[in-house]
């Protein structure tokens, strides 16, 4: 039992190595050679932790080889264009104009259902309120809605708000991003002003997000009972 929990310690590293040299990817956003690789380190790591018999190396040296042919790929599917389609293919247009093009749902297997489910996803639940919609090569659909269905815009509307960045985490849990507090030029000393001016200590704080230095959130922690 021992040797299946340091096995199961070492290999879970193992693994998480490899998927953050893989890169940062949700599974719906993963490319089909990115899925296969996925899939077959599962198996791999299943059988070395499963079987004792199996030496770690055994485990180990299939997952890094598997991870080095991802990341050589990756590199040719950067470089080559061609490469990129024959590895993941190209995105495929099934609604242009309005009008659905069947015989692509047809070659992606792709059923109404499959089609709605994706428009329903996206806000979308009428046929006749898409422009234009595509298959990427993860299997998403993206959708531009018909400009009388599209909901109005600032610049539509004649107004001319300021672009701000979004509020960042500068407190998450009573720990401090040190990185937040930097990228908004701000620090330790104005955060301790700040927190205190609202009877309140960092390590009491839940939440806090923050624009700038004038336009700030602050959720506190509850009591524990």
């Amino acid at each position: 039992m021992l040797t299946v929990f340091i096995r199961s310690f070492i290999l879970y590293f193992v693994i998480m190595a490899a998927v953050r040299l893989m890169g940062k990817r949700q599974i719906g956003d993963l490319q089909p050679s990115e899925l296969v690789i996925t899939m077959l380190l599962s198996n791999i790591v299943t059988l070395t932790v499963e079987d004792i018999s199996i030496p770690m190396i055994m485990g180990i040296v299939p997952v890094f080889t598997l991870v080095s042919i991802d990341v050589i790929v990756s590199y040719l599917s950067l470089k080559y264009r061609r490469v990129r389609r024959v590895v993941s293919g190209s995105s495929k247009l099934i609604i242009s104009n309005g009008i659905i093009d069947q015989k692509v749902m047809r070659e992606l297997r792709f059923t109404t259902d499959d089609l709605m489910a994706a428009l329903r996803a996206q806000q979308i639940f009428d046929l006749a309120d898409v422009q234009f919609a595509v298959a990427e090569t993860t299997g998403t659909i993206s959708v531009c809605p018909k400009k009388t269905s599209a909901p109005p815009t600032t610049k539509d509307l004649g107004l001319s708000p300021e672009n701000t960045d979004p509020p960042v985490m500068l407190i998450s849990d009573g720990e401090v991003s040190t990185a937040a507090l930097n990228f908004l030029g701000l620090d330790m000393a104005w955060l301790n002003k700040t927190v205190k001016a609202h009877g309140t200590t960092i390590p009491d704080i839940f939440i806090m997000t923050a624009e700038n230095p004038s336009k700030y959130t602050i959720i506190k922690k509850e009591n524990k009972r």
